[in-house]
């Protein structure tokens, strides 16, 4: 795997070259910046005198072709900083780039002999070992991702071992863009956003269901795990963020205001506001764990070429919790909550959790020895569980080491959701302590968790898993009572009563429509049951039954299948939902 890896990287870190000669070659004038390889594919950033767009794309692959069979060679050398100023001279970009690197370090220069770029190397042996590529898209980007500076034009492209590999890829992509959240959203009446308030959605009935869904859902487990809701302010003086270091190391992403001359930020997020909880009140080691969770709205100003619909917004809400305890509690309470979030991921089809153990980062709080304690009991408490996982060196909160967890959707993307992170900084700061059996006063342990994150992120994460074809019991929508014609409505009407009555969701296509356009109406909402009512099922008091995916069930009773779905309320897919009605 990791000599697949690296053949990957070094495929696409050339063609990323490769593209660059190629463009500079159409376009005299080109000033280059940045071309990385990425997980499945590659980009480069230009300053062209031409806005480039996808119809460039066939002249430039035509030109990479040219430079791919020439069969030129990579070659690397180390190379003084004099010299790599006169190789690069006019391109202010790549003379950034050379005065940034440290005097200490090394400049390396590679070529494939009609052109040359500043890189550490990693690159195929020839040209022509590239066998498949594609150029994808182009966008805007930042020059170091700075608003500040010049937008660039950044060229997408993806390059793999064989055109079979390739082929795979373009067909998940296909697959993907069919299920972007952000056009389901929009056809299945889920959410918008408006021009108003940018990068802040506005859900619609169908969408605020399943967000309330997702929340009372969570509320059940936190019956279930000893959690206990509150409710915190949204505004706080900007004391508060200078006491909790957030001013200091995340100001830039906060919104302030001001009121009475007084500075007040909107918080990010909501451990500060449970440190004043918890701090509110004396503790006996007898009253610990404890642990409080919020739903309360929070508010980052994240820039807006980084917002992306649901998964990155500016207004969101999360699963959010903190667990107040000692340090003989930490190993238990974090094992406990690997189990929920275990528990919560396989009810919504994610299998297979990836874990990461992300340690200190650079801009941090605390000393060396607290860094050490609690890198090292995370780390224990990983191996204890029998959980696979990996390092990331420097990936840590700023107030301690945490562990990240990825899962993989249908369509085989990872996606970074849940975390829980140890913190022995804000007890110090925020004077948290409890009463100990000896009468003294101890520092508590705090614990930062989260298994969905953001929900707004969550939800758009689901609805791509999904395809919109959320489960039964998720579905805003359970089923729609389709009538063969008019004479039908009243019956249709009175079966929509009783399943409603019995707590179902939907209604009957009373509409104007024809039968065969109400069919698809329903199958493109993504409804799980198409009921469909004719002269049949009204003599023999029965239900005709198509499933979403098209497939059809018989001479279902009404008593029978209310009792089923009072019975299986989790029902997680469509191929349960059939299982469960052929029982019948």
């Amino acid at each position: 795997m990791e000599d697949l890896e690296k053949l990957r990287f070094n495929i696409r870190h050339s063609a990323a070259h490769i593209m660059a000669e190629a463009v500079m070659n159409i376009f005299p004038g080109t000033k280059i910046g940045i071309g990385p390889p990425t997980s499945d594919g590659f980009y480069y950033d230009f300053d062209c005198p031409k806005q480039l767009s996808k119809d460039d794309f066939k002249d430039i692959e035509r030109e990479m072709k040219k430079i791919i069979k020439s069969k030129r060679k990579f070659t690397g050398e180390v190379v003084s900083r004099d010299d790599a100023i006169k190789r690069f001279y006019g391109q202010e970009y790549k003379l950034e780039i050379i005065k940034g690197i440290p005097k200490n370090e090394k400049l390396t220069i590679w070529s494939h002999e009609s052109w040359e770029d500043i890189c550490k190397g990693g690159h195929v042996d020839s040209t022509n070992k590239i066998k498949a590529f594609k150029l994808l898209d182009v966008a805007g980007a930042y020059w170091k991702g700075d608003e500040k500076n010049k937008m660039l034009q950044r060229v997408y492209g993806t390059a793999w071992e064989s055109k079979e590999e390739q082929k795979k890829y373009l067909e998940k992509l296909e697959l993907a863009a069919k299920r972007d959240h952000r056009k389901l959203g929009v056809s299945l009446d889920l959410f918008y956003f408006d021009e108003f308030s940018p990068a802040m959605p506005f859900f619609l009935p169908k969408g605020t269901f399943i967000m309330n869904e997702l929340t009372n859902y969570m509320r059940e487990k936190y019956k279930k795990y000893g959690y206990q809701e509150v409710i915190t302010p949204q505004i706080f003086s900007s004391k508060l963020w200078d006491l909790s270091g957030h001013s200091s190391h995340f100001q830039e992403n906060m919104f302030f205001t001001e009121n009475d001359e007084n500075k007040m930020g909107i918080k990010p997020m909501n451990c500060p506001s449970h440190y004043l909880l918890f701090r509110s009140r004396l503790h006996s080691y007898k009253d610990l764990p404890i642990r409080y969770a919020d739903f309360g709205r929070l508010h980052r100003n994240e820039r807006s070429g980084v917002s992306h619909g649901l998964t990155r917004v500016k207004s969101f809400s999360q699963d959010d919790s903190h667990i107040f305890c000692t340090k003989d509690q930490i190993e238990a309470e974090i094992l406990s909550f690997l189990n929920l979030l275990q528990e919560v991921y396989e009810d919504f089809g994610f299998e297979k959790p990836t874990f990461y153990l992300s340690l200190r980062p650079e801009n941090r709080t605390g000393n060396d020895d607290m860094w050490d304690h609690s890198e090292s009991v995370m780390k224990s408490i990983l191996e204890k569980s029998g959980m696979e996982f990996s390092i990331q060196d420097g990936e840590g909160a700023f107030y301690g080491p945490k562990i990240d967890i990825t899962v993989p959707d249908a369509l085989e993307r990872e996606w970074q959701l849940g975390t829980v992170q140890l913190d022995f900084f804000a007890s110090e700061k925020f004077g948290l302590n409890y009463i100990n059996k000896d009468g003294d006063k101890e520092n508590v342990v705090l614990i930062h968790r989260a298994i969905f994150g953001s929900l707004e992120r969550f939800f758009g994460i689901l609805i791509e898993h999904f395809g919109g074809s959320f489960p039964f019991w998720l579905s805003p929508d359970q089923f729609s009572l389709i009538p063969v014609s008019e004479n039908h409505f009243e019956h249709c009407k009175n079966i929509e009563n009783k399943l409603v009555s019995k707590g179902l969701r939907g209604k009957a296509d009373l509409s104007n429509d024809r039968f065969n356009n109400k069919i698809r109406k329903a199958q493109q909402m993504k409804i799980p049951l198409m009921i469909i009512i004719g002269d049949k099922e009204v003599e023999n008091n029965s239900l005709t039954i198509r499933l979403r995916n098209g497939k059809n069930l018989n001479d279902i009773k009404n008593e029978s299948l209310i009792q089923v779905f009072e019975e299986n309320s989790k029902i997680n897919n469509d191929d349960g939902l059939k299982a469960v009605l052929e029982e019948i």
